[in-house]
């Protein structure tokens, strides 16, 4: 017979011989000879185990694997115990005349209680000791930071499973009365300025993080000090990104940049987003992309009429198209692929889906690339642009939104130079139509295609050099959901043809960054992994800017999204030079970047 067929037959005989136990020891302790209740004993026991069978069958005691034995499991038993107790309290007054008091039905219920339960977490006790050595011999030391829920069922995982090869010894937890207690007889040793010191002590060479319901703040002040050891650290993500989720060693990953942004999730008012959302027909271009996909999941969750698509590269529009079949079976999802250049192919999408709302997206933004190819990023970038706005105009959208970039601001390079030209149109297009128009503006984002964190994290995996062009440069970083909550925010706001402007937060050195990721992977900056400074790549600059000189800011009502002041042109010279620039970039001209310049006059090519 296989073992987890014996299992159950097992348990009953255990039962049943800690039965005949309890009995016979209560016996002796009322204080009666068991010779002369050899008749009452027998009677007595073939009803009582009888009954502790078919109760603990009812309860589903015999389920319960004894290594993962819980606290239900124990309350199973003493349920169990009540009625057999009760039971023998019943049997003894019935036969107290001739044979025992009830005495003995006390002791009787006492002694059942305590064999039953010790058979259960006796063997959970010596299976979680014997799992415990077999890990301390061969895993890592691991030190976990948080003695909450988290932490709890982080260690107690670790303990049980003889499957993860790292032991968990010490635990680290900023509430002061908390300390000298443990977990699972795991100590706890100190606060997070005590986490130097016991890594040291307790020769630590992993660290988990497990507060997911910390702020973004205390998770980077928590990590720089972790980045003082040279122990590698992993975290549970934020309660935002576990949902429901229960914490568990399989939801532990590897630090991010995230983590050490050091301030608050960007909140937004989803009741704003929702209003202009619903039952809407929403047009994504570039819908594949690190923006575009992320614009595409949150509009999902807003119940649109219908989402549409829009791609060049079907590989992207394919995996997003199934990930939101996957997650929102009800949604109405068209995905199509296309160019934005194609003027035809997007005059026949406008008029056949009837399109309420276009986010805009799609565009060449890998700033290298684009300064060796700079028509092609004229092409894309501009007239692709400038395709979709005189459309949605046409076919009367009621919103346009261009995602923009703080690279627009006297740009050095084609790529923020032609996203200047696209704010251009936007203000142009929108303060004479129906539709509002606005355009966006942000920084990096955290984890996007083409940005460094990717990178770095690949050179450090293939263990180095990890490339930084500049010592001092530095960026305005905000991680995708965030840039995008926003940007949909945003959209409630739009009208006119304005520029918005998200707040970043405090620009991030780009060094910095690195050293730190270096660090919370368990290596030595420098000296396990180098860091090469490659000099600053063409068109690229130190720091970049959110405001030109002459721009102002009004705040709206979300305080991290602001009004840039309108910058007055000449919008019939622009449109002019837009048909000149359209004929130069198709004749594939060499002095393309030059005519950008005389369009946009703080564009200066490096």
């Amino acid at each position: 017979m296989k073992p987890y067929k014996l299992r159950k037959p097992l348990l009953m005989l255990m039962d049943a011989v800690l039965v005949v136990t309890a009995t016979l020891f209560s016996v002796y302790l009322a204080g009666y000879r068991t010779s002369d209740l050899v008749p009452f004993i027998f009677a007595y026991l073939a009803i009582e185990i009888l009954l502790v069978i078919v109760s603990s069958s009812i309860v589903h005691l015999y389920r319960s694997l004894l290594k993962y034995v819980t606290i239900i499991d124990l309350i199973k038993i003493v349920m169990v115990d009540a009625f057999i107790s009760s039971f023998t309290l019943i049997f003894v007054l019935i036969s107290s005349q001739r044979f025992v008091g009830i005495r003995f039905s006390i002791i009787n219920g006492a002694l059942l209680l305590l064999f039953l339960g010790l058979s259960r977490f006796l063997i959970r006790i010596l299976l979680a000791v014997k799992n415990r050595d077999q890990i301390a011999n061969k895993g890592d030391n691991v030190m976990i930071i948080g003695a909450g829920d988290a932490g709890n069922m982080i260690v107690k995982e670790m303990l049980q499973s003889n499957k993860i090869t790292k032991v968990p010894v010490c635990i680290i937890d900023d509430d002061i009365t908390k300390k000298g207690g443990s977990i699972s007889n795991i100590p706890i040793v100190g606060n997070r300025y005590d986490i130097v010191d016991a890594v040291k002590k307790y020769d630590i060479q992993e660290i988990i993080l497990a507060m997911p319901a910390s702020t973004n703040k205390e998770r980077a002040e928590i990590l720089k000090i972790c980045s003082e050891t040279s122990c590698k650290v992993r975290t549970l993500p934020g309660m935002y990104e576990l949902v429901n989720d229960t914490a568990s060693i399989s939801k532990v990953r590897d630090v991010e940049s995230k983590d050490l942004l050091g301030r608050a999730e960007v909140k937004v008012n989803l009741n704003e987003i929702m209003g202009y959302i619903e039952n809407r027909t929403i047009l994504v271009t570039g819908g594949g992309g690190s923006i575009g996909s992320e614009l595409c999941r949150q509009i999902a969750m807003h119940n649109p009429k219908r989402l549409i698509i829009l791609d060049i590269y079907e590989n992207n529009a394919y995996d997003i198209e199934q990930e939101l079949k996957r997650k929102y079976n009800y949604l109405n999802l068209t995905v199509l692929i296309a160019s934005i250049r194609d003027k035809g192919r997007l005059e026949e999408i406008f008029k056949e889906y009837k399109i309420d709302i276009v986010f805009n997206a799609a565009a060449h933004k890998h700033v290298p690339l684009m300064e060796t190819s700079p028509n092609e990023a004229v092409k894309n970038n501009v007239f692709g642009t400038l395709n979709l706005a005189r459309l949605a105009d046409q076919y009367n959208c009621l919103k346009f939104i261009q995602i923009s970039t703080d690279k627009a601001v006297n740009p050095t390079n084609i790529m923020g130079a032609t996203k200047r030209i696209c704010e251009m149109i936007i203000q142009a297009i929108g303060t004479h139509s129906k539709c509002d128009f606005v355009a966006v503006r942000f920084g990096n984002v955290l984890g996007s295609n083409g940005s460094v964190i990717p990178l770095f994290k690949k050179q450090i995996a293939e263990g180095g050099p990890v490339t930084v062009t500049h010592k001092d440069i530095t960026r305005y970083f905000m991680t995708i959901p965030e840039a995008v909550s926003l940007v949909l925010q945003a959209g409630a706001y739009a009208k006119g043809g304005q520029i918005f402007v998200l707040d970043m937060g405090e620009p991030v050195k780009i060094y910095d960054l690195a050293y730190s990721l270096i660090k919370l992977s368990g290596y030595i900056p420098n000296e396990d992994i180098k860091i090469k400074i490659t000099g600053l790549r063409p068109g690229e600059k130190l720091y970049e800017e959110r405001l030109m000189d002459e721009e102002g800011l009004e705040k709206t009502a979300n305080g991290l999204i602001s009004i840039a002041k309108r910058l007055e042109f000449n919008e019939d010279e622009f449109f002019n030079n837009l048909t000149n620039l359209y004929q130069e970039a198709y004749n594939e001209s060499d002095n393309i970047k030059e005519l950008v310049a005389r369009i946009v006059p703080t564009y200066t090519p490096r």
